[in-house]
């Protein structure tokens, strides 16, 4: 601890101490060299204390997810735009499209916010489907490795994952509410993982050789 402020140390085989200021309460974790004294430790945390605070500050100021009721007005970001939902009661087919400037949701009025919410979701997943063959044949050919199969779910923790064994590729539903460069960061970190597992220095290279620039994108699903 330092003064008052408390952070878990992890310890890894890397070259540099790192901080993070883990949502939802703040909590601070430090990732640090095998081979680092926890006495430098504790002068690298005290070094970056005013950081860690306003981080702390700035985390705790925000409230912890987004609430969607899925009502007429309520804004709804796609490829990192912001759309108005109207929506419209019909006895036809439920259904979430895009028309101009809005996410048109035609729904049966007995419809609820968790109907109304997997129509939007089916619209992402449309959408997302839509794109990726397109961007996987191009950074296939960039990267050189192909995947035997993908898809697309909702999670909770990651925006994709790899089984290097399988060769299977999950993304995750939500990255259809960013811009296009952040699907594109991530099929090429998944791609990446069929050469190399870890995330580690040799990955990392290969991350600067077939997306550079791929640090800012990151920043942009850190949020």
């Amino acid at each position: 601890m330092v003064e008052d402020l408390s952070y878990q140390v992890e310890r890894k085989k890397i070259k540099n101490i790192y901080i993070r200021v883990l949502p939802p309460d703040g909590k601070v974790k430090v990732t640090a060299p095998r081979q680092v004294s926890d006495r430098t430790i504790e002068e690298f945390v005290r070094s970056r204390r005013e950081w860690i605070l306003a981080a702390r500050r700035k985390l705790l100021s925000q409230p912890l997810h987004k609430v969607y009721t899925y009502e007429n007005g309520e804004k709804h970001l796609l490829w990192g735009k912001e759309y108005f939902l109207e929506v419209v009661y019909t006895k036809g087919r439920p259904c979430a499209s895009v028309q101009g400037e809005q996410i048109l949701l035609e729904i049966p009025k007995e419809g609820d916010a968790a109907f109304r919410q997997k129509l939007v979701e089916d619209l992402y997943r449309r959408q997302l489907k839509a794109r990726v063959p397109l961007l996987m044949e191009k950074y296939t050919q960039i990267v050189g490795k192909t995947p035997d199969s993908w898809g697309v779910k909702n999670m909770k923790t990651r925006w994709g994952t790899c089984n290097v064994t399988d060769k299977r590729i999950w993304l995750n539903l939500q990255l259809a509410k960013f811009p296009q460069e952040c699907l594109e960061y991530v099929i090429v970190h998944e791609l990446v993982h069929l050469y190399e597992k870890g995330h580690n220095a040799v990955f990392y290279g290969y991350m600067d050789r077939f997306y550079p620039g791929w640090r800012e994108i990151r920043k942009i699903l850190k949020g």
